[in-house]
Formats: structure tokens, sequence, C-alpha cells
């Protein structure tokens, strides 16, 4: 048996670094690349379609099949399932190993494996016992031979006692700080897992004052088994205050170096900021063009005192294109395709041609089929690295149930971040359009606009946050230069999102939208521009535009303003999968400013599948307040959270 901890004495001294890393993936439901690569599977969501584990196995050398059983009768539900979860002799039961050889080499390193999940639940006494045929891995020699498939393993894991933190000393740099600021308190959780973040998290409040060399120098950790508790002595060298020095980059191929240099945006000689070393990251992968980006500190100071900043990433592939599908039993079948680049000029560039059909078998029929078609250019770092330049021109024939619209529109605009969490955009817009709707048939329009955005986002993830929240202030002066109208659209929106657990399993998240249209009558304002409400994007459980005024004859008119508000549950049953009820609420007023007279409300329930790229949604929803026209039930999927 092996054992982990000198247990004849009453007080040792242990520590290795650990670290695990975990890998998830995902697979979207459909995705085109330019080329397919050679395999006999095809896997989604996790799940094989065809083929078999003959591609997965092809390298491995005289296969040899196993069996396993993983006890630790002293182990809780959550520590059995890390346990479970870190043993490849568990995880990987079904895959082969390469003889002999590699099922002890897999049993040794999974020991490695069981021990830092008892160190990271804070068990330093732990005994991990596995053995291959009734033998202990300890006792087998490294040609041992096995027989008699599968090959019987048994993993014992005796947890033993739960520590506690002792005594906590922070030295050298550090002696100044308290230790409880870094959640390190006698008495506290001592697991491996919460020093190392405490390191982490020290480390950082020296690089905060501008020391970018501040380190770890020394470590000293003491259990006592007689009081189970973990003494930590921590030596922290922050090393001198420095500014900037040159950035250099690697890793480029097509895009131009300089240029990534630039968008780096690491001003030589201005004071070291790992929070900008942060954002510095973020926009070099915010330009679309690199799979991976580094941005780290060089080990040592320059001739002028200075830091040397070293950028390494690895480029994404120059093109790409896809498909798409919608789907919602109030509004049919929606389908798109894309193609698009990357990297147009060397500089991140980007170009991207759409186009897309919807309403595919609602009732309307063909003849009421929606087209969309697009083009759309982005250029970025313009004036500054937190710049963009964009344009773009759109052509639409759409046949909602309020209006029947032509439509070409050309707009060019700048967005600029301010800081990492807020953004503003301004762009001019000339819309032509021809429309038939409640009040006027082909009625001709040409809308000169200036819409102006601003942002503020602090949420944690932009696809499936946990908490935090977002703010939206949209205005758009626009002036109608064929009927000569004025008018404003002025429009907010904000979500907030907080977890109620520590693991942000359990995720209440909550919606609210306002808008108004001021300065022109409602028949004044073309009806694509008017405010309507109903559908996956907003009130779920009615049509798309199903809320708001209408004529005697039932024809939706559209409204100057609306509210709507949605609250929802999101609970993650496991990794991918998760649950969340929801209702949503919403009125549409033909005044500029709501009355309140009429709210619908909705309430249903959503499956999200989680992955990589955001939840994959189907909600599912009823009118509480059902009127003449509206649907029993909808049925809406798509890609990203509801809000």
């Amino acid at each position: 048996m092996m054992t982990f901890g000198a247990q004849s004495r009453p007080t040792f001294r242990l520590w290795r670094p650990l670290m695990r890393v975990v890998i998830g993936g995902g697979v979207c439901a459909l995705a085109l690349g330019a080329s397919l690569p050679s395999a006999s599977a095809f896997e989604i969501f996790g799940f094989k379609l065809f083929g078999g584990d003959d591609a997965d196995d092809a390298g491995i050398v005289d296969p040899l099949t196993y069996s396993v059983t993983l006890e630790a009768p002293e182990a809780d539900a959550d520590m059995l399932a890390a346990l479970n979860g870190a043993s490849q002799l568990v995880t990987e039961v079904k895959r082969p190993v390469s003889g002999s050889l590699g099922l002890l080499s897999r049993a040794r390193s999974d020991r490695e494996r069981l021990v830092a999940i008892l160190y990271e639940k804070a068990r330093y006494e732990g005994v991990v016992d596995i053995r291959i045929e009734g033998r202990s891995i300890d006792e087998l020699p490294p040609d041992a031979q096995f027989g008699g498939e599968p090959i019987p393993v048994s993993i014992n894991v005796n947890a033993g006692p739960l520590f506690k933190l002792g005594q906590v000393e922070l030295k050298g740099d550090a002696a100044g700080l308290s230790p409880t600021e870094f959640g390190l308190e006698q008495g506290g959780d001592a697991g491996s897992l919460r020093i190392l973040k405490a390191e982490r998290d020290i480390v950082r409040r020296l690089q905060d004052d501008g020391r970018p060399l501040a380190k770890v120098t020394g470590r000293d950790v003491v259990a006592d088994h007689d009081t189970t508790e973990l003494d930590v002595g921590i030596d922290v060298a922050a090393g001198p205050v420095a500014g900037y020095g040159t950035t250099s980059v690697s890793g480029t191929e097509t895009v131009d170096r300089d240029f990534t240099a630039y968008m780096a945006g690491l001003v030589e000689g201005k004071t070291y900021s790992p929070a900008e070393v942060d954002a510095a990251r973020e926009r070099l992968l915010g330009l679309g063009v690199f799979n991976n980006v580094a941005v780290a500190p060089a080990e040592v100071l320059d001739a002028n005192g200075r830091i040397p900043m070293n950028v390494n990433v690895t480029e994404r592939k120059l093109r790409y294109y896809g498909v798409g599908a919608t789907y919602s039993n109030t509004e049919g079948i929606g389908l798109e395709g894309y193609w698009g680049h990357r990297n147009l000029f060397g500089q991140a560039e980007k170009l991207r041609i759409e186009g897309s059909i919807s309403g595919i078998g609602d009732r309307s029929g063909v003849s009421k089929l929606n087209y969309n078609a697009g083009i759309m250019f982005e250029k970025p770092g313009v004036i500054g690295p937190a710049s963009k330049f964009y344009t773009g021109l759109k052509v639409v024939y759409e046949h909602p149930d309020a209006y029947d619209r032509f439509s070409t529109k050309a707009n060019a605009g700048f967005a600029y971040d301010l800081t990492p969490a807020q953004s503003v955009s301004a762009e001019l817009s000339v819309d032509y359009s021809r429309i038939t709707d409640a009040f006027f048939r082909n009625k001709q329009f040409l809308i000169v606009s200036t819409p102006l955005q601003y942002v503020f986002d602090k949420r944690d993830n932009k696809l499936n946050p946990t908490k935090g929240f977002r703010l939206l202030a949209f205005v758009e002066p626009a002036y109608d230069t064929l009927n000569t109208n004025a008018f404003v659209k002025i429009r907010g929106e904000g979500s907030v999102y907080q977890s109620l657990d520590s693991a942000g399993r359990f995720v209440l998240a909550g919606r609210l939208a306002a808008g108004s249209i001021v300065g022109a009558s409602l028949d004044d304002i073309p009806a694509d521009r008017r405010f309507y409400s109903g559908g996956g994007g907003s009130v779920r459980g009615y049509a798309y535009q199903g809320i708001g005024p209408r004529l005697a004859d039932g024809t939706p008119t559209g409204g100057l303003s609306y509210v709507e508000a949605s609250v929802e549950m999101r609970y993650s049953l496991t990794d991918t999968i998760g649950i969340v009820p929801f209702v949503d609420v919403g009125t549409v007023s033909a005044t500029e400013y709501p009355d309140f007279s009429q709210i619908k409300a909705g309430a249903g329930i959503g499956l999200r599948y989680l992955t990589p790229f955001g939840p994959l949604r189907i909600d599912g929803a009823i009118p509480l307040n059902k009127g003449p026209g509206d649907p029993d039930f909808g049925i809406y999927a798509g890609i990203g959270q509801a809000f």
C-alpha cells in the first residue's frame, strides 16, 4: 500500500505545485468548413451518429481491456464525484490501453491525480491504494504482464481527516498584507487550490502597483497530524515598479506583426498594469483572427528599467462559411448562409456576406417568404486600438403580420471602447423603403438617421453570465426626406444576473426594456421602425409582433412606445444541460409614452445545451392572458440565452 504522508512523525513538511487541466467542449448543431476531416465517425453533442471507435483507438498497440472499481468509504458525494472524474482508469475504462505497460502507466498516473484531489479537499493524510490483479502497483515490476481480460483493477481511497488552516504568515514584500484578505484565515479552508489562489491574488495585488516581476519566492507548508492543522508560510518578492518596454509579437503568419503590437495598446513608458495586459489580450482575441493569444511580461527589465512585453498568437483560418436554421411554431422555419474573410488586407479587416430566407411553412404561404441579404466590412484600430470603423449594405424584403416592406439600407460608423466594460458607437444611416401597412399602400420613405449607442457591460461571461449586469442606451434622430418628417427613437435596456449558490448552478436573471418614438404621429413613422412585442426575443408565448395596437379587423399597427420585462431562473442540471423556467410581460402603446392599457404575459420553460460558443436554446411558452388571434403556445429555438 502506498501512503502519501509520513504518518510515523507528528509533524512533516509536504508540498508540490499542483495543477489540474480541465478541458471542456461541445459540438455545434451544424458547422461547415472549407474541408472535412477524413474520419469514419461523426460526433454531435457527445453522441456518435455513425462509425465506431476504430479511428480513436488506431494508435493503440497491443490493446488490453480492464475493469475498475473505485471505493472511498470516507468520502462525501462531492469528493467521490471529484475522484471519479479525475481518475483516467474510471473515465477511460471503455478505451483499451497499450498492453500491460500502458495499464501500469495509467494506474501510476492516476495515483497522482487522486492525491491531487485529496489535497484540493484538504485531506493531507489520505492514502491511495491501486491494485492490478490484487497486487499493489508499488509491488509490480516495470515489465509486469497481465492476462485474462478484462484485467481487474481496484482503487481504494482512504481520505483521512479534514485539515484546517493553522498559522498563516506572509513574508518578504507581502509582510504588510493581511492573509485574511486573500481567504487565508486560521481555522478556514486548507485546500491546496485555496492556497494557490491566495498566492496568485497576492502576486496580482503587487502587480496592480506596477510591479511586473512580483512572484512567490518561497512556500513553507507544515501539516500537523495531531491537530489536523496546516501551517502556511508564503514568501513574496515584489520587484521594482516599471513601465512597459517594447512589445514583441510571435506566431503571426498573415496578420501584420506591427499592427498586432499596435492593437495590444501597451504604450511604452506607461506604468505596468495587469488589468491593461488582460484588456490587451481580450482586444486581440476580439479581432477574430487569432485562436489563442498570450500576453506576458519578460522575466527581466531592459536597459531602461522597463519591462518588455511578449505577445504570442496562433492564427485562425482566413475564410469561413456556414449555414444555420431557426424554428418557431408561430413564425415557421428560417434558413441562413454566410461567407466571411477575417483578414482581408492583413490588418484584421473583416468582410462578411450573408443571406437568409424565413417564414418557410408559415400559414401565409410562399408569397410571404422573407428575404434578407447583406454585405459588411469592418476595419479595427482606425483611431486607436480601442476603435473600429464599420460599413454595410443591406437589402430586405419581408412580410410580417404588421406590414410588407422592401428596403435598401447603407450605413457607416465608428465604435469605441471607453473601458473594457463601456463602449459607444455612432453612425450615419440612409434607408430607402417601400411599405404597405395598416395606413398606406406602397408608401415610400427615405430616412437619414444618426444612431447613437452606449453599452455598459459588467457580465462575468458574455455567452452565459452568472453575475453582473448590462445596460444599453440607444438614441436615433431621424429625418424622412421624402415626407419631411423628423422624429427621435429612444430605447433603453438593462439586464442583471445573480448566482444564488457558490457553484453558479442557480442563476436568477432579469431584464427590463423600454422605448419611445417622439416628434411624429404613428402613421408618419415607417412601420418597420415602430415598436412591436412578442416572440422568442421578447414576450414568449405570443407570435412575432403579436403584441400591440391593432385596427378593428385585427391588423397590427405597431406603437410609439413599449415596455418589456422578463425573469428567468437558470438551473444547470449538469455541466452541459440546463433548465430555465421563465415569465415575460410586455405592452405596446400607440402613444409616445406607455399607457399600460393592455399588458400581455407569457410563461414557460426552456432547455439549454451548453457549448463553448454559447447555449443552444429551446423554449416553450403559453400566453397567460390569451386574446383573439393569439396562439395556444409558442416554441422557439436559437443560439444563446434569451437575454
